[in-house]
């Protein structure tokens, strides 16, 4: 007997994989899923949805503490750990839980294991060989290697939302999404944080005038941010403590700790794949695909979101549109159907959140006559009135067409305002049409007419 053939086998559960194996699937595909871990996904099991459970708690702290003697009496709020890691398992348990049994019951077959390439368009695992029309590659990303003496003393993110409780010094290493929304939730149950960042920036991705602002403002809330560092080794010391080494300005340094946390970076979870067996190209930013999202060495291979060698931020929204297209392209005859992602918001759940998208200043600043408005909004009624206090914005309008070239938000609602600008630079709105609309107020929404 031969081995099981399908017309597509689609190699990941998170949100590109689950999208295209799905629609293939209502189309009258027979689809095979391959999942190494839980079926769910990085994003709905170890990233964006448990994230926000807890970088919600650590809002709520911060907007109460800010409140108090204002709108509140709450003396005693604080973040109970335990409870917040049962709350956070209320959201990923189920998706784990029922996921798989999702599949099966719209006639996909299911498979665990690691799945490997043994020939273009034949994929063993567990010890079974499949063979297909067509291959989908959506394994995500996975945390880059901290190959350091002492490296395996860090926990990784996922390792993080396993914790039952806090110690009372934890240290960072790496100063992007991760390390700085997780150093957010730490700070506000109470922890002494440290953030060791290798760049001269933390959150390099956003306007570094805001981000300045967000770390003067952690470092009022017990996190201190050391930037242009080199961590070198992590040493056991008495007991649970530790002493993280670096390297900072020529001069070594070190700091002693309960926990290291490794945030520093992802890489593309292509490990294992045997990616040459399949004679599927790839660099050490993921699988090279055309503009179709099809392999640019075989053509019976497709692959999206965080695995892919992409020009694109590695998020959600964008593994979702390349999912769209890739649907599209396996449904046709010929691919013709390239990912519109028109501009792209960025959001890091900080506390405050701060938000991105589209042109720096700088860069809109080489290549337009771009004009800057920029201010510290603090002070604004809508942000005192929730007893927050820290906000700030920069908006970039092209003086001579007066289209929104870029927009950075940092404070309350930020991860929802943006989506306004988004709107409007996706459909070419100009700042004159944003201006002239009606927005309900008295809401965050209607600052936006504020920043213009």
């Amino acid at each position: 007997m031969g081995n099981p053939h399908f017309d597509l086998i689609v190699i990941g559960t998170g949100p590109s994989a689950s999208t295209v194996a799905k629609k293939c699937r209502r189309e009258g595909k027979r689809v095979a899923i391959i999942e190494a871990r839980e079926f769910g996904g990085t994003c709905a099991l170890r990233g964006c949805n448990p994230k926000k459970v807890y970088s919600n708690a650590a809002n709520l702290i911060d907007r109460i503490r800010g409140a108090e003697g204002k709108l509140v009496k709450c003396d005693d709020a604080r973040i109970d750990w335990k409870e917040l890691v049962a709350f956070q398992r209320e959201f990923t348990q189920p998706v784990a839980d029922s996921t798989e049994a999702s599949y099966r019951k719209q006639g996909i077959d299911t498979f665990h294991g690691r799945a490997t390439f043994t020939g273009r368009k034949s994929i063993e695992v567990d010890g079974q060989s499949l063979d297909a029309d067509r291959i989908f590659v959506g394994v995500g990303a996975r945390p880059s290697p901290l190959d350091i003496p002492g490296g395996k003393r860090a926990i990784r993110s996922d390792e993080f939302f396993e914790l039952t409780e806090i110690p009372k010094r934890v240290v960072f290493i790496g100063g992007g999404y991760i390390s700085m929304e997780f150093a957010c939730v730490v700070a506000r149950h109470g922890a002494s944080v440290t953030v060791l960042q290798r760049a001269d920036q933390v959150l390099p991705e956003f306007d570094p005038d805001l981000v300045d602002q967000l770390t003067e403002y952690s470092a009022e809330h017990g996190i201190n941010i050391f930037t242009s560092t080199a961590v070198t080794e992590i040493d056991a010391a008495s007991g649970r403590t530790m002493v993280v080494q670096y390297k900072s300005k020529g001069h070594m340094k070190s700091v002693e700790t309960d926990l290291v946390v490794h945030g520093a970076g992802r890489i593309p979870n292509l490990d294992g794949l045997n990616l040459e067996a399949g004679e599927v190209a790839y660099s050490e930013m993921g699988i090279k695909v055309d503009a179709f999202m099809r392999s640019t060495s075989n053509p019976a291979v497709y692959a999206a979101g965080d695995c892919v060698d992409s020009s694109q931020p590695p998020l959600t929204p964008t593994a979702n549109e390349q999912a769209r297209a890739v649907v599209n392209n396996l449904l046709a005859t010929t691919p013709t159907h390239r990912p519109d992602y028109g501009v792209i918001p960025q959001v890091a759940f900080t506390v405050p959140a701060i938000a991105s998208i589209g042109l720096s200043q700088l860069d809109a600043e080489r290549s337009h006559d771009a004009e800057i408005r920029h201010d510290d909004s603090s002070t604004w009624g809508s942000v005192r009135k929730t007893g927050q206090r820290c906000a700030g914005y920069k908006v970039i309008i092209d003086r001579d067409s007066d289209l929104i070239l870029g927009a950075h938000l940092l404070g309350p609602a930020a991860e929802e305002t943006i989506n306004l600008f988004a709107l409007a630079m996706k459909h070419g709105l100009t700042s004159r049409d944003i201006k002239s609309t009606l927005f309900a107020f008295p809401t965050f929404a209607s600052d936006v007419r504020r920043m213009i």
